[in-house]
């Protein structure tokens, strides 16, 4: 299905965790024939009481595996999203390695400050959730598509189901998610007359060390288990069972590839029948 992604180049940003879906876009992609740049943040915290794991040396020992296991190019690339300076350094070995991107994957996203209501959540949190998981995709998206303009491309964003359906404490991750489906929209409009898609998918529960993150959180707050979360979660799902990061994965490269060449500017469910909406 996916023939025509051979040798091209993608960037995934928030790909460096191999639990994660970023690296399971990257892989996917990978096993197309694409070469692939991982990039994240390396050495800073995140989410609350959650050391990241991602550092150079293991980012590069993924890329190598990805390397001998599909006889492409990976590299690795240390990026923040919320700074311009990062960004430019990363767009500037991109070009140096690669010349051009046809393939843009906006992966990378946090959260900050929750469980916390509207008119208890701490400012500073709340703006640097939105920072992350919606500026970042500007910002990285503004400095990756000149190099895509030549001949065109294509952008996936990293939304969630949360874009669509509010969650409880949890509002700056949400509003940030609808604003990364709004701007979809008008860098599909915008974006068109240059031969660039771009799509948004929806992730609603994929089992990954975000949604483990998830559940031990429930499960503290509620006085709870991590598995009576969870088993509270699977019965809103229909397909009864959590998604995993290769069906993200394998949405991320049908929208990559030429099977999808007659669509943009839209924002695709994947969450077992939990949403249903448009």
């Amino acid at each position: 299905m996916t023939a025509d992604l051979k040798g091209k180049a993608a960037l995934v940003t928030g790909s460096g965790k191999k639990a994660g879906i970023g690296y399971g876009i990257v892989r996917k992609l990978a096993e197309c024939g694409v070469n692939v740049i991982i990039a994240d943040l390396v050495g800073k915290e995140t989410r609350q009481n959650e050391p990241l794991a991602n550092n150079m040396a293991e980012m590069t020992h993924l890329a190598k595996d990805l390397e001998k296991a599909f006889k492409i190019k990976a590299i690795p690339v240390e990026l923040d999203v919320t700074l311009q300076g990062s960004i430019t350094k990363m767009v500037d070995e991109v070009q140096k390695q690669f010349g051009r991107i046809h393939i843009l994957c906006n992966n990378a996203g946090t959260v900050f400050g929750v469980p916390n209501a509207i008119h208890t959540y701490d400012q500073d949190a709340w703006m640097k959730t939105i920072d992350v998981n919606l500026h970042g995709v500007f910002r990285v998206s503004k400095a990756i598509v000149p190099l895509m303009t030549d001949s065109g491309g294509c952008i996936i964003n990293v939304a969630s189901r949360a874009a669509k359906v509010p969650p409880l404490f949890n509002g700056a991750y949400a509003v940030a998610k609808a604003g990364v489906v709004m701007l979809t929209k008008v860098m599909a409009k915008e974006l068109a007359g240059a031969g660039i898609r771009v799509n948004a998918i929806c992730p609603g529960v994929i089992q990954t060390d975000f949604t483990d993150w998830r559940f031990k959180l429930e499960a503290d707050i509620l006085d709870s288990t991590v598995e009576e979360r969870e088993a509270e979660m699977l019965k809103s799902i229909p397909m009864g069972r959590l998604g995993t990061t290769a069906e993200a994965a394998d949405l991320v490269a049908f929208l990559a590839s030429d099977q999808s060449s007659y669509i943009t500017g839209q924002a695709i469910n994947i969450s077992g029948g939990q949403l249903m909406e448009i």
